[in-house]
């Protein structure tokens, strides 16, 4: 018997919902080689846990550590928010390599926009609360082998986590420019999923600057558009920018441009020619691009590895030099 067909509607929600699930579990489904195996144990996380998140109840969590520094000192600690539908293994090759470059890296799952539970995943300004809980965690609570120096703060976000470290970094995101912006672009990807679920604005808390983040990477960052001009230019502190030339979800010049031209300090901008959105994402392996050909496509010679090493190099060196 033949399967029904998706509608579009359908297929979107299910691709926001796994978008980065999929990424790391269907490598097993897939059937990787051992060496495959082998790589993707080597970036799981050394620590997995749940804690206290206010309103929120318990929030999932991963932790990535450094070798315990000779010395005994503090180790600077890194925040990571995932884009729609993901989780706090979102990254987990950047992750690693800020690990092994000396930073505890710390990365939620953020509750109401995960792969499990999308029942508040337009509802974006909740999620900057949520990443200063971890910070609070972290700094306070968390015991583990390696202290953590609360003066030395980064934060990475990608998409929707883009959205969320510039919130966290001081940016004020306007609702009803989010209204006008898809009134005029209802086509856009992210137009079509505020259609689906649409923003309340009575739970609309766009204030949510911690200044205990000292530097941000933000990459392929989502309504760029709908930050203030005013609180943007407040933000000064170091920031290094992503951008997908060829940015097929959240495209030019509505997202990155409009936070790269407006922050207080300079970015540090990086424009990442043929790259798509997804590209952002951890490499895929040729199952997994069998599996998800949407996710995975790149476009026609680009490399996504080879970027993703340069990627995380780049990544690396800004945070050693705003941060160590």
């Amino acid at each position: 018997m033949p399967q029904p067909v998706p509608s579009p509607r359908t297929r979107l929600a299910c691709l926001a919902g796994f978008l980065l699930f999929a990424v790391i579990l269907l490598a097993v489904i897939a059937g990787l080689p051992l060496s495959a195996h082998a790589q993707a144990e080597r970036l799981a996380p050394d620590q997995a846990f749940a804690f206290p998140g206010g309103p929120d109840g318990p929030i999932e969590a991963g932790v990535w550590l450094p070798a315990p520094p000779a010395d005994g000192a503090p180790s600077p600690l890194i925040v990571i928010s995932h884009g729609n539908g993901g989780w706090y293994r979102g990254h987990p090759d950047t992750a690693r390599a800020l690990a092994d470059a000396g930073f505890v890296v710390a990365a939620l799952t953020h509750p109401g926009d995960n792969f499990r539970d999308q029942s508040r995943s337009t509802q974006l300004t909740m999620r900057a609360p949520q990443l200063s809980r971890l910070i609070d965690y972290m700094t306070r609570d968390w015991s583990g082998p390696v202290a953590i120096d609360p003066t030395r703060i980064g934060a990475f976000g990608f998409s929707a986590g883009g959205f969320t470290v510039t919130s966290a970094i001081g940016g004020v995101s306007d609702a009803l420019a989010i209204r006008d912006h898809c009134t005029a672009h209802p086509d856009f990807f992210a137009c079509r999923l505020l259609a689906m679920q649409g923003i309340d604005a009575s739970t609309w808390r766009p204030e949510a600057r911690d200044d205990r983040i000292r530097a941000a990477v933000i990459a392929a960052p989502a309504l760029g558009f709908s930050f203030t001009d005013a609180s943007l230019a407040s933000v000064h502190i170091p920031v290094q920018l992503w951008q997908a030339a060829g940015d097929e979800i959240l495209p030019a010049p509505f997202n990155v441009e409009p936070i790269r031209d407006r922050l207080g300090a300079r970015p540090e901008y990086h424009r990442v020619e043929d790259a798509m959105h997804y590209d952002f994402l951890t490499p895929c392996s040729a199952g997994m691009a069998a599996e998800l050909p949407d996710l995975c496509r790149s476009a026609p010679g680009f490399d996504r590895a080879a970027f993703h090493h340069d990627l995380n190099a780049q990544v690396v060196r800004f945070f050693e030099e705003t941060l160590k």
